[in-house]
């Protein structure tokens, strides 16, 4: 699978991940695939239980993708995932196999406010709240 391949599937992924479209968002995963969330110890073991555990989720969601980089198997993606209206900041980076997703993992985390001691070394930009 060509790097212009894998960009269109993690669009096409994140594009129905926004729009709660369940199947879509899921095709990207071989079906043994294993999501990790490490700042809560959970996995998540096979493309059904990774569906099955969004679709319960009972917040409203949204997705701005702010960047994917990668190449070959390995692909980040930075984003804003929105729960009910308070942004969260997320790293998602995918190991693919054979074209489809086998490994990911998500980390997150939330806004806090600059630190006083850097204040003279920073400039402030504006980040992507939906």
């Amino acid at each position: 699978m060509d790097d212009r391949t894998v960009r269109i599937a993690l669009e096409r992924h994140w594009d129905a991940s926004d729009a709660s479209d369940f199947k879509v968002e899921h095709e990207i995963y071989r079906d043994d695939a294993v999501l990790d969330y490490p700042q809560s110890g959970e996995r998540i073991r096979g493309r059904h239980n990774i569906q099955e555990s969004r679709t319960v989720q009972p917040n409203k969601k949204r997705f701005t993708i702010r960047r994917m980089i990668g190449g070959g198997d390995l692909w980040v993606t930075e984003f804003v995932l929105t729960y009910d209206g308070i942004p969260s900041y997320a790293v998602s980076i995918m190991e693919f196999r054979d074209g489809l997703v086998a490994n990911e993992t998500q980390y997150f985390a939330g806004r806090f406010d600059p630190g006083p001691s850097r204040a003279h070394l920073v400039e402030p930009f504006v980040t992507t709240n939906p």
